[in-house]
């Protein structure tokens, strides 16, 4: 069993968790146990062959059950894990403070991979330009993406909707994430961060924000509580991020891109309301509120296990977002849709 480890972990066909390193929070509280906690609550099965159209990494809850991890992982880590098992609730704020990441994208790689917006399920899928695998080219002198970088579970960019600090409508996916921290972490890994601050990236006239932030379980995570703190312990780190995004689309033979604010990086607070507002876009979404286009919004509540429909008059939970009754006979059902045979 020992030997076979390695490769359940390396296929995402066994459970994942986080390395034993626990950060201490403000105040003498271990986010630790209820970070490594996130990964033992999913994992992921891969279907297809990696760097083939084909290939999809999707997800399951602790029950086995398929999920999505663009509607059915929380947003935010509370006092109750994602499927309602509880937690030792810290004394500090800062961990009410803590969100959910999904690694689409690990650090030094060049794979563009990304949460499937418009597919059943929503798993983690290669981009396709002209039906060709998209790479994003090594800017001097890194190589591939230079953080671990991923997406805000619950979270969604409007496009119809002029953001107020950029005048620009949003790109239609969820907030993007650049992780910070020490570790190169799994794609599909599911992982606590803490907010450190952001940046208004205009790509092709849609506003593209990407959050600043850093794993709570990384050694030197306690160090970190806002953009400033980014500056003083990882000098030339900002900078880097900042001529990364300018100049990664050069090399396909298009414009440098721009940002608002001058390329400022925004402080945690102004990230936190950026955040805020991008949560409910994402109520709106799946409520019909606004117009999704072809974004599939199927979700199945980790508290619920059949799957649930944004046509199917759903209720808000704040913490969690939307939910439905349980359809007898349902179980692990996929409803309408089954997972493909890659």
């Amino acid at each position: 069993m020992r030997a076979l480890l390695p490769l359940l972990l390396r296929t995402g066909r066994g459970w994942r968790a986080e390395p034993a390193v626990a950060a201490r929070l403000p105040g003498g509280a271990s986010a630790g146990s209820g970070a490594r906690r996130a990964m033992a609550l999913y994992r992921t099965e891969e279907r297809g062959q990696p760097n083939s159209p084909e290939y999809r990494l999707f997800f399951k809850n602790v029950a086995g059950h398929y999920m999505s991890p663009f509607h059915d992982i929380p947003l935010m880590v509370d006092s109750k894990e994602a499927n309602g098992i509880p937690t030792k609730k810290a004394r500090s704020d800062e961990y009410e403070n803590l969100f959910h990441m999904v690694v689409e994208i690990p650090r030094w790689t060049n794979a563009k991979m990304e949460i499937a917006t418009k597919e059943p399920l929503n798993p983690i899928k290669q981009d396709l330009k002209h039906g060709k695998l998209r790479y994003t080219a090594n800017i001097f002198p890194h190589k591939g993406y230079i953080w671990n970088y991923g997406a805000l579970p619950q979270t969604w960019e409007d496009p119809h909707q002029k953001d107020k600090n950029t005048d620009c409508c949003g790109d239609n996916d969820p907030i993007d994430v650049c992780e910070i921290g020490s570790k190169v972490l799994s794609r599909g890994d599911v992982i606590h961060v803490k907010i450190l601050g952001i940046l208004a990236l205009i790509d092709e006239g849609e506003t593209d924000w990407k959050i600043i932030a850093i794993n709570v379980n990384d050694p030197e995570a306690e160090k970190f509580n806002d953009i400033d703190d980014v500056k003083k312990f990882k000098p030339g780190y900002l900078e880097a991020t900042l001529n990364w995004l300018r100049f990664y689309k050069v090399p396909e033979g298009k414009a440098e891109n721009k940002f608002a604010f001058n390329g400022e990086f925004k402080n945690k607070a102004f990230a936190l309301e950026v955040i805020k507002h991008a949560h409910e876009c994402w109520k709106a979404l799946l409520m019909k509120k606004c117009d999704g286009g072809a974004i599939n919004c199927r979700y199945q509540h980790l508290s619920y296990p059949p799957l649930g429909d944004c046509t199917a008059s759903p209720t808000v939970d704040p913490n969690h977002g939307l939910r439905t009754k349980r359809n007898p006979g349902d179980g692990n059902s996929l409803g309408q849709y089954s997972i493909p045979s890659i």
